[in-house]
């Protein structure tokens, strides 16, 4: 701690630096040319402006106001010194021949703090007096040129104000005053002229302050506080109770936004922010009020689509559709609903899977699963051949349109041996080829086909031990439909033989030629065909067949070893031939339109379509049709099934 020695020590010495600081600022104040400065001539920049301004006793004042005008606040409402440094005009200033006298920086001095205490006019003491007792007592006195100014220029800003806020008796008040000081003729007549306009406006603005209270924001259209403010506002443009009932009035609007939304009523909502836009066209609280209602929408939306969602989950398509439709009118822009229309398509026409989806059904009481399934898309197709071409047959017309409205699943390939013993083994049951005994097989050395009757289902086209791999052939109609009732009643859903619509709506994959792949030969191998580049084990070849192509098959070949067809089914018009669920009729006359199996109670033939390994180019045809008894087994003839969704 210091000794009471050290701190007199240090006062003395600290009033000595005070009075030394003090009478340097006294004689820089009062004799600024003893330091080489001309007070006339130096500058002073301001931080804010960027630029220089005389320096004046006003000076500290008029940089703050400048300051406060460049942070932003409408100019309307500032402040009147901000306002006043915000005029554009320059005062007409002396060139002043010699420094001010003491006697005048003492007036001026006194002048700067009336000004500051906003004492303007009224009486000796006044700014205004000062300034002008200065400039009378040294008329080249910039100083006191400029004070007088910035006291008219004060004066105005106050008068404007006064006008915009509607106080026109102070505003007369002040224009009296204004009009003792010099050259402000020509500031009286302009603000003379808006205090006229403030007469005429003034009943009018308290006609809409009542029309505001009275809830007629906006309406009655002509009577409204809308209509009455806007007609203010073409007498006096800058008529801020006018500007602020505006304002007043597009909040209403927008609350009554809010409302509608609170009401869940979203197209009244943006029936009253469309109204609102044309009020005051992008607005702050325009811009906020929106945001909020999209919010809401948004929120409600989704809110409404999981319901939707949870509809469509628990299998109740029509609730979730009609809840996707609400959804969709609150925000037509949701994000999801158009994966949620997919979602209910394929619930409404594909049981919840998707146009070429893959699937396997596990069965319900024993191990295992059925054959790999794939989604057919729904559509319409041209069945049958046009009868202008050339090489068609009777059994093939009418052409005729058929409109598939339901999806269905067809089986990816032909039922093979190994899925096939598959069913034998667990249900016990005997295929014809047993029950009836034998087959038709094909016989190498008459290159034709032939009764065996010791060929079975385990068989191959030739009556050899087959592969699990192959198509399953020497099968009977009654055999695949047995199979189809087998797989229903494992998995307990609906499988069943395709009906011959089906068949050849897949068959074409959505093309229109005359097979799936064009109207010629293939380029590269794409089905398990007749080729004039094919041989048998004896080296036989076909007498008809696709010129210049080879498959290298003679018989059927594993499934799945070419190509798949558009929509991607495997073997769909070669290897072998398949049963269809339809009874046979000799032509399409009043054949089904809607894709169902055509069936006569107790028929016994029934249609077979594709073609197979041994099929002329004529019989692989996409409109080819054939049939045969139910209980015919044929080394040429397999089956395939299909799923109802």
């Amino acid at each position: 701690m210091p000794s009471n020695a050290t701190l007199r020590r240090q006062r003395t010495l600290g009033g000595a630096l005070g009075v030394i600081v003090l009478g340097f600022a006294l004689t820089y104040h009062f004799f600024p040319r003893l330091f080489h400065v001309d007070p006339t001539q130096t500058p002073r920049r301001s931080m804010s402006m960027g630029a220089a301004v005389p320096t004046s006793a006003l000076q500290p004042e008029r940089v703050s106001a400048i300051n406060e005008l460049n942070a932003g606040p409408p100019l309307a409402l500032a402040p009147a010194e901000v306002i006043a440094a915000h005029s554009s005009r320059n005062a007409n200033l002396p060139k002043q021949l010699s420094a001010d006298p003491p006697a005048v920086q003492a007036l001026l001095v006194r002048a700067s703090k009336a000004l500051h205490a906003g004492q303007l006019v009224g009486d000796a003491n006044s700014a205004a007096a000062l300034f002008a007792q200065a400039l009378t007592d040294k008329p080249d006195s910039r100083l006191a040129a400029q004070g007088l100014f910035d006291v008219r220029a004060r004066l105005v800003a106050e008068i404007d104000q006064d006008i915009a806020l509607g106080d026109a008796d102070a505003a007369a008040d002040l224009i009296d005053a204004l009009r003792t000081l010099p050259d402000a003729a020509d500031d009286v007549a302009q603000l003379e002229a808006s205090l006229k306009t403030l007469v005429k406006v003034r009943p009018m603005l308290a006609r809409a302050a009542g029309l505001l209270q009275q809830g007629k924001v906006d309406q009655p259209r002509g009577e409204s506080a809308l209509d009455m403010y806007r007609e203010v506002q073409q007498l006096d443009p800058q008529n801020a109770v006018a500007e602020q009932g505006i304002f007043q009035v597009q909040r209403a609007v927008l609350d009554r936004a809010l409302a509608a939304v609170a009401q869940n009523d979203f197209a009244g909502a943006d029936r009253e922010l469309a109204e609102a836009q044309t009020i005051r066209p992008g607005s702050q609280q325009m811009l906020d009020v929106h945001k909020r209602v999209d919010d809401m929408r948004e929120q409600r939306a989704n809110g409404v689509l999981a319901q939707a969602r949870s509809a469509l989950d628990a299998g109740n398509i029509e609730l979730a559709r009609k809840l996707v439709m609400q959804a969709r009118a609150i925000d037509p822009a949701l994000a999801g609903l158009t994966d949620f229309d997919e979602q209910l398509t394929n619930a409404r026409l594909y049981a919840s899977y998707k146009p070429g989806q893959v699937f396997s059904d596990r069965y319900i009481d024993l191990p295992g699963k059925t054959p790999a399934m794939l989604v057919i898309p729904t559509g319409s197709f041209q069945m049958g051949a046009s009868a202008d071409e050339d090489d068609h047959i009777d059994a093939e017309l009418p052409q005729h349109t058929v409109n598939i409205s339901k999806g269905f699943a067809m089986a990816r390939t032909a039922v093979t041996v190994g899925e096939f013993r598959e069913f034998v083994r667990a249900s016990g049951y005997v295929p014809d080829s047993v029950k009836l005994g034998g087959s038709s097989v094909y016989d190498e050395r008459s290159g034709a086909l032939r009764d065996d009757s010791a060929a079975t289902w385990q068989d191959d086209y030739a009556g050899h031990k087959a592969d699990d791999k192959l198509p399953v052939v020497n099968i009977s109609w009654n055999d695949a439909k047995a199979y189809a009732d087998w797989l229903s009643q494992r998995t307990g859903k609906a499988y069943r033989l395709p009906s011959e619509a089906e068949f050849e709506y897949a068959l074409r994959g959505g093309t229109t030629s005359r097979y799936w792949w064009g109207d010629g030969t293939p380029k590269s191998p794409v089905e398990n065909l007749t080729g004039s580049g094919d041989r048998s084990h004896s080296g036989r070849r076909w007498s008809h067949a696709f010129r210049n192509y080879r498959d290298g098959y003679w018989g059927p070949a594993p499934v799945m070893s070419f190509a798949a067809n558009p929509f991607g089914l495997y073997d769909i018009n070669g290897n072998v031939s398949e049963w269809a669920q339809d009874c046979w009729h000799d032509s399409y006359i009043r054949a089904p339109n809607d894709g169902s199996a055509w069936l006569n109670p107790g028929c016994r033939a029934h249609v077979v379509r594709g073609g197979s390994w041994g099929s002329s180019p004529e019989q692989v045809n996409s409109a080819y049709r054939q049939g045969a008894n139910g209980d015919v087994r044929s080394g040429r003839v397999g089956f395939r099934v299909v799923r109802e969704l």
